[in-house]
């Protein structure tokens, strides 16, 4: 993987919780910025381009047709494997994993190429793909020497086969999501808002503009404000600004209109208890916040979006019936207000929304991989695979007078 945003790790992380809980104590996962931590220079600086790009969309759009040019996507791909295909090489065999997971577009090609000198000549290590965009992907995203592609909608389905890959290759699951997103909420919404702080059976929307605070969340929080005190009558907003502690400050010290209720938040690590709260949602178009918002059944108001990479998002989410797209806060605001007070309109797109989501696909997606890392024709379940690490346990003890299990085999997930 590579940290070019939150998604990547969050989706690595939630597959290493998801194998926990499908096969405890049996599947050792290493998370590797393959880039950052092996990638040779200029390559190991994608993170602070990736910043910088985000907060500049026309040159991120450069930078995404750059790599989807045929002509310049072949001189990258060279430079880059001449550049770290010896360094990422090293990193695996280090590793030594019986599989590897890419959860990033960009660790394809070479770790691919690295794997097939490792095995002589003919790869012997097992690679999955598990592709962490939505409504629209990077060509990057599909190699045909892949051993399985996990994709989380139709329209990368049909992009994956495009691409040259084979249907037996394709799986469809959905998005992986974080832990807290896998079951329902259990707590009526009232309860639950008492328990975040937040005034209870009171229309709420949430306003989120990602860990590391893009989105210009400020004029959208500021807009919200001022149309919720014109409407009347009673609700409330929560803005989750991450990192962006400026716009946090801002947005503190407003005096709301009365009636108007503002909670004010840095970096949260609960925001399946936040979505839970609330009525809609304000973010970019990133497919990790659709995913988890579709999951609570919450509208959403898309404000923002990366060229080429979360375009396809936009339509994915309107014309799912549970959406909206606007940059101009003024609009969000009127669009955001209007659903608050028409609870039809809430409802019916809700239940849309439910309709989209995959709440299952990160542990469907583990009990896949772990049947590859198993052997194929009798994976353990989560059951079998506690008796074996029990059985296991009193043998070594039995025979070494040791507690310590034998080693579990090891997935490396590169992103």
């Amino acid at each position: 993987m590579s940290d070019t945003g939150g998604g990547h790790r969050a989706s690595a992380e939630a597959l290493q919780a998801a194998f926990e809980m499908e096969y405890p104590g049996c599947i050792d996962v290493q998370i590797v910025d393959l880039w950052t931590e092996h990638g040779g220079w200029p390559f190991n600086q994608f993170v602070p381009s990736y910043q910088m790009m985000a907060r500049n969309p026309p040159i991120w759009k450069l930078f995404w047709e750059y790599g989807k040019f045929p002509l310049t996507r072949k001189l990258t791909e060279i430079g880059s494997d001449l550049r770290c295909q010896n360094s990422f090489r090293r990193c695996i065999e280090a590793a030594n994993p019986d599989l590897v997971i890419s959860v990033h577009p960009l660790c394809q090609y070479i770790p691919l190429r690295a794997m097939k000198k490792m095995g002589g000549g003919r790869r012997k290590i097992p690679f999955v793909t598990v592709v962490t965009d939505l409504g629209g992907a990077h060509p990057t995203w599909f190699h045909p020497d892949t051993d399985k592609c996990f994709v989380p909608s139709e329209v990368l389905r049909e992009t994956a086969l495009t691409q040259g890959l084979r249907p037996e290759q394709i799986k469809l699951h959905g998005l992986p999501t974080r832990p807290g997103f896998w079951k329902p909420v259990t707590q009526d919404k009232a309860s639950l808002q008492v328990q975040l702080g937040l005034q209870p059976g009171v229309k709420a929307c949430l306003v989120v503009g990602g860990g590391d605070g893009v989105g210009g969340i400020g004029p959208i929080a500021k807009a919200l404000i001022k149309k919720m005190g014109e409407a009347g009558g009673y609700q409330q907003l929560v803005v989750v600004c991450g990192k962006n502690e400026a716009v946090k400050e801002q947005l503190a010290a407003i005096a709301p209109p009365l009636g108007v209720y503002v909670k004010v938040l840095g970096f949260v690590k609960n925001m399946d208890e936040w979505m839970g709260a609330v009525d809609v949602i304000v973010t970019k178009a990133g497919p990790g916040t659709i995913a988890e918002a579709t999951i609570r059944g919450l509208p959403i108001m898309l404000s923002a979006y990366l060229p080429g990479q979360e375009e396809g998002n936009i339509p994915y989410v309107v014309e799912g019936g549970y959406g909206a797209f606007s940059q101009n806060p003024a609009v969000i605001a009127d669009t955001v207000t209007a659903w608050l007070t028409d609870d039809a309109m809430l409802s019916a797109m809700a239940a849309n929304a439910r309709l989209a989501a995959r709440p299952h696909a990160t542990t469907a997606i583990a009990r896949d991989i772990g049947k590859m890392v198993y052997a194929p024709d009798s994976p353990p379940t989560v059951q079998e695979a506690l008796r074996e690490v029990e059985r296991q346990q009193k043998l070594q003890k039995l025979a070494e007078g040791s507690s310590v299990a034998p080693a579990p085999p090891t997935a490396s997930a590169t992103h």
